[in-house]
């Protein structure tokens, strides 16, 4: 028999009581007597025909069918906080902005800026996905995303944001570090590498290297990984300028011998093109255009 909505009230009064396991707290939460409570807990139990509490003398513990019944009652009712607050932000006028982007360039570049962007714009707020697969701009996709590509995606408005370049880094703590004098001398060094479509060999070919073969190397998914990798002395490796400021900047590593190597892509914000954005997007696409003109980040 499906559930009647006069016992909507009593599921409200069973989850704070399930999340207490005393009646007398849960009553002082909702301004109810002990004993109303335990008429609301009883009026579930005869409507849904189990146990949901075993009484004692000393107080109450929830039954396997209590616990079962609190997880969902529990999750129902944080499911319509979630939507209730969203409506609350609305009517405060706060917009909540999803941005889709790579960690690296999340903890390195977006996060050290993003306090001057919510100064100016206190009525926004972010959800950040980070992830190294590509986002999918579906209803519950996000409203934006920061690549790292070509800036051709089909269906994507694209905006250049910036350029990047790689360049040799390495923990001044690294044994050998301070004999490294020329490109070729990195070839000393245990070498590190993220993973990405450039590492050392383009590298050695742009610093007129030839004709060496490349060492194993520690590999990581991700350029951040790599690079706090070469900052706690695994080995070398080649970051992108955007991603190494903070390191560099920190002194968690220093620049080793050698040129930056031009990267073959850049960053883009991109949105679905069909999809107008709203004030709060365009300012932030504004800004972020604005953040990396400012940048003085060799690229």
């Amino acid at each position: 028999m499906p559930l009647r909505p006069q016992s909507l009230p009593s599921f409200g009064v069973f989850a704070v009581a399930a999340r207490h396991q005393n009646f007398a707290h849960a009553g002082e939460e909702l301004h109810l007597t002990a004993s109303a409570v335990s008429h609301h807990v009883r009026q579930l139990e005869r409507a849904l025909g189990t146990t949901l509490f075993q009484r004692h003398a000393r107080g109450v513990v929830l039954t396997p069918s209590g616990r079962a019944l609190a997880d969902a009652a529990s999750a129902t009712l944080a499911d319509l906080e979630a939507v209730a607050g969203t409506f609350r932000a609305r009517a405060r006028g706060v917009t909540t902005l999803t941005v889709a982007t790579l960690h690296s360039l999340t903890y390195c570049w977006l996060l050290p800026r993003l306090g001057r962007f919510t100064a100016a714009h206190p009525k926004v707020r972010f959800k950040f996905e980070t992830s190294i697969a590509l986002a999918r701009f579906d209803a519950a996709g996000p409203d934006i995303a920061i690549r790292y590509g070509t800036g051709d995606w089909p269906g994507l408005a694209s905006h250049h944001l910036m350029d990047e370049v790689l360049l040799p880094v390495a923990s001044p703590t690294l044994p050998g570090f301070r004999r490294i004098a020329e490109p070729r001398d990195i070839l000393q060094l245990p070498l590190v590498h993220d993973m990405g479509l450039q590492g050392w060999p383009e590298w050695f070919r742009a610093a007129g290297v030839h004709g060496v073969t490349i060492p194993d190397m520690h590999i990581f998914t991700e350029s951040t990984d790599s690079v706090l990798a070469a900052a706690n002395g695994l080995g070398a490796t080649l970051v992108r300028s955007r991603i190494g400021a903070p390191y560099l900047t920190s002194g968690q590593v220093a620049r080793l011998p050698g040129p930056t190597l031009k990267a073959r892509f850049a960053y883009y914000a991109v949105y679905p093109s069909n999809r107008r954005p709203n004030a709060a997007l365009t300012a932030f696409i504004e800004w972020l255009r604005q953040e990396a003109q400012s940048d003085t980040t060799p690229a």
